[in-house]
């Protein structure tokens, strides 16, 4: 058995309750009090996420911006200085390798975030298509990553950077050497929850301080520590991707639903480019929908659809919605079936239960 890898707040997971579990190879808390209780905490006040499992690869040199192009299924060329960007990275037939977001520090320097699980395989990638005056460098082992999420999340985290008016980073923008109660940070106002937050990534030496202080500072604000179980309830709802469900080498980026980061009209040709282009002027034959039981059962990762006798399709992640208290799910089903209200069936447990199709996100804060 391999050893579990872990991150540099394992030790402080217990002084909080952490329940920790096996996630893609890292032991990670689940939770820390309840679910439901994080899940709350983030969608009406804030939660502190530990994500220093994910992955850091700085690109650097005169030819990164040709070389990201090539490699993207989005238009790196838009993203400005102190920008953040969500995109994908596909294989030769249009199947998904990662989505990660990359940062543009400024011309010729970006820092790309990939998912834990798919550091080593999308480093490889990386390597392997280096071309041009460029350098890649995995960073994951040295840096750390904390997202404080929620309506009070810049209330919070102002207290901690007296230097710096957090209001002014907006939203998929960053800043450098942010100074978070001493110790420099850069932060950006991104996250996987669908509230209004930042993602802070440090030092992995100066994790700890800082994760300490946060929760100092929210504590009147009942800002609680938060496990990877509310993280994909609260990611769900807003209808974002996790990689391994909704996006995979088998589902495309179209497939997924997030085809606003793929720019089939971009000048750069990316890899993976003709595959998505066949796919999109052929029509896509499966579709990722929203779907809402009628029966009384909890959809489930893997569970089959049925449209009568025809099996058409899967659920990619379902559960019982704590924000709308409903059992919900998403589905790739074949793009026939898949307007809005169509009656389907999911397989739970042997019986097929009635669910319909519905629009998403499940859930949208309301904007300030």
């Amino acid at each position: 058995m391999t050893e579990l890898k872990r991150t540099p707040l394992f030790e402080v997971y217990k002084e909080y309750g952490g329940k920790t579990i096996d996630f893609g190879g890292w032991e990670l808390p689940v939770q820390f009090s309840s679910i439901k209780d994080e899940h709350e905490a983030v969608r009406t006040k804030a939660g502190l996420f530990d994500v220093s499992h994910m992955g850091e690869v700085e690109v650097k040199g005169p030819d990164s911006l040709n070389y990201l192009q090539k490699l993207m299924t989005n238009d790196i060329s838009k993203v400005k200085d102190g920008g953040a960007q969500y995109t994908a990275m596909c294989y030769e037939n249009g199947g998904t390798i990662d989505d990660l977001l990359v940062y543009k520090v400024e011309d010729n320097h970006y820092l790309l975030v990939v998912n834990a699980s798919n550091i080593e395989k999308d480093y490889n990638w990386l390597e392997k298509h280096l071309e041009g005056n460029v350098t890649i460098e995995n960073l994951s082992e040295t840096m750390a990553q904390l997202a404080l999420q929620g309506p009070l999340a810049e209330k919070v985290l102002q207290k901690l950077a007296p230097q710096t008016d957090l209001s002014q980073i907006g939203f998929f923008k960053f800043q450098q050497e942010v100074v978070l109660n001493g110790k420099k940070a850069l932060v950006s106002r991104t996250g996987y929850t669908g509230e209004d937050g930042f993602e802070v990534y440090c030092d992995a030496g100066d994790v700890v301080e800082i994760w300490t202080a946060i929760l100092e500072a929210g504590k009147d604000e009942g800002v609680i520590p938060c496990g990877l179980g509310a993280r994909d309830t609260l990611r769900f709802e807003a209808n974002l991707a996790l990689y391994g469900q909704e996006l995979s080498p088998e589902i495309s980026p179209l497939e997924a639903g997030i085809g606003f980061a793929v720019k089939l009209n971009k000048e750069a040709d990316f890899i993976g480019k003709e595959a998505l282009l066949k796919q999109k002027e052929a029509g896509l034959s499966r579709k990722l929908v929203g779907i809402e039981m009628v029966d009384r059962g909890i959809p489930r990762h893997g569970y089959p659809v049925y449209k009568g006798e025809a099996l058409i399709g899967e659920v990619t992640t379902g559960t019982q919605s704590p924000t709308l208290k409903k059992n919900i799910g998403l589905a790739l089903i074949s793009s026939e079936h898949a307007g809005l209200d169509t009656e389907v069936e999911v397989e739970i447990r042997g019986k097929r239960l009635k669910a319909k199709v519905v629009p998403t996100p499940f859930y949208k804060r309301e904007k300030k």
